[in-house]
């Protein structure tokens, strides 16, 4: 008999609903000695059969359902046909914008919790965050060396959430080594290089490829402040068509100077792109002080919350820069702003950012809503994969 938990009473009534998280609390008894990130069946407290998933006793979250489907196997097989499926589903998005980089799997909402894989041109980019997505990790290897066998594979399994279940950092290649980890990509016919080993993430920022598009529908003739704006990726669409100039901030100076090759890598060396290494939030302020204002600006900032107990803070830091922001536009200017904190949920986003405009004593109107890429589902059972959320608003 396969190891097993067993639920509390009532508390089955998530997973009844196909969400796939199971929380310690919820758990009455486990049965047998399952290792970490091990295959278990999960049952209600009467005894009957819910779904198999992975155990992690290191995680608040006990266990991530793998199956609904007591027939079948977590095997090779398994996370095979849970690939093949998800690429079926973005045939469409990526036929649509001409992509050579997409996220193949997002974790729970493609039924493969913890696993992260992006597709850069020919290499391909695995984050394993779960102790199940780990301890299956030579299985997901194996099915992706067999379906993209031309592909090289690398491993950024280095972000700090794995501590939380119990796992060590990995990073590095897995399949067809490579002499460089830097590789170009195409969307919506920008080129972008990307670093799988020294970039964000997985290597990039493939969820915002919608809103760069969008940026670049209201760009023309502008003039346009591209806040927190790592390689610059918002600013080739900018640029490309027609912004009058575009400011690029970052902390990052390797980050600038690969926003400087990205510029040259579509021909826009010669359109008028600067590029500032400074902290946003002081050179907001600075720019106020002198005066200086922009028709639209772009505000993409890191993630300001990673638990609950961050979430006041993060709304004061939402408020503060949006507020600076919305002081720094011309008349009926255009800001993009965005919240990529999944804690953040999107009305509250909106009265935060509704709270910033009477601070700093304008009026303006939502004219768009945007979200993270197709590529990046959302499943109907598992609302916390909504995470990005932005707004296009026009202020007077």
């Amino acid at each position: 008999m396969s190891a097993r938990i067993v639920l509390n009473p009532s508390r089955e009534k998530s997973l009844l609903r196909r969400h796939p998280w199971i929380f310690s609390k919820a758990v009455n008894k486990v049965i047998g000695n399952p290792l970490s990130g091990e295959t278990i069946d999960i049952y209600d407290s009467k005894g009957n059969w819910i779904a198999k998933g992975s155990y992690s006793p290191n995680s608040q979250i006990r266990a991530r359902v793998w199956t609904f489907n007591e027939k079948e196997a977590v095997d090779d097989e398994f996370f095979k046909n849970r690939i093949v499926a998800a690429q079926a589903l973005r045939m469409k998005p990526i036929a649509d914008g001409g992509l050579t980089g997409y996220r193949l799997i997002a974790g729970e909402s493609d039924n493969l919790p913890g696993v992260t894989i992006d597709i850069y041109d020919d290499i391909i980019s695995c984050q394993l965050l779960s102790a199940g997505a780990d301890f299956h990790r030579h299985a997901i290897f194996r099915a992706l060396q067999e379906l993209y066998p031309q592909y090289s594979i690398y491993e950024r399994s280095d972000v700090d959430v794995r501590k939380k279940e119990g796992l060590g950092l990995s990073k590095g290649w897995i399949a067809n080594e490579k002499e460089s980890t830097e590789v170009t990509i195409t969307e919506h016919g920008v080129k972008i290089k990307v670093d799988v080993d020294k970039g964000h993430k997985t290597g990039f920022y493939l969820d915002q490829r919608d809103s760069r598009l969008a940026a670049g529908r209201y760009a023309k003739d502008k003039t346009i402040l591209n806040c927190f704006s790592y390689t610059g990726t918002f600013s080739l669409h900018c640029a490309k068509a027609g912004a009058r100039e575009v400011t690029n901030v970052d902390v990052s100076q390797t980050a600038l100077d690969l926003a400087k090759e990205n510029l040259a890598l579509n021909g826009l060396e010669d359109c008028n792109v600067n590029f500032v290494k400074q902290d946003v939030f002081k050179l907001l302020r600075q720019y106020r002080e002198e005066g200086k204002t922009f028709d639209m600006i772009i505000l993409d900032p890191p993630k300001f919350a990673e638990s609950k107990a961050q979430l006041n803070g993060a709304c004061r830091g939402y408020k503060d820069i949006n507020m600076l922001a919305m002081q720094l536009l011309n008349k009926n200017g255009m800001l993009f702003t965005f919240s990529c904190s999944g804690l953040m949920e999107a009305g509250l986003f909106q009265k935060v950012v509704a709270d910033a405009a009477l601070d700093a004593r304008r009026e303006g109107r939502i004219v768009e809503r945007l979200q993270q890429a197709a590529d990046h589902p959302i499943s109907l059972n598992y609302p916390e994969g909504y995470y990005l959320k932005g707004l296009i608003c026009q202020m007077d």
